[in-house]
């Protein structure tokens, strides 16, 4: 009769760890695709000068700087996983 145990295996660890990776590579590029939105919309301000465009490019900034700061509370524990994940995996 054979005994089952719940340790987790290397291959769990690894599975894991490539699914934190993802996690990691998804938020850095939703992270880098919020300041090319911001870059975007300040040269779009840069090269009309108006009030309105202005408006626009503090809006944006407001908003993308919240979801920056949900995305990086978000980022820096996955990545410190990563790491010590990576480390102990070795």
């Amino acid at each position: 009769m054979a005994v089952e145990t719940n340790s987790p295996t290397d291959s769990d660890l690894t599975r894991a760890l490539g699914y934190i990776r993802v996690a990691v590579y998804v938020v850095t590029a939703l992270i880098g695709l919020s300041l090319l939105l911001v870059g975007t919309i300040a040269v779009i301000a840069g090269l009309k000068g108006t009030w309105h465009w202005s408006i626009h490019l503090e809006s944006t900034i407001r908003y993308m700087s919240t979801v920056v700061q949900y995305l990086l509370v978000l980022l820096v524990p996955l990545f410190g996983v990563l790491l010590v994940g990576r480390w102990y995996d070795g």
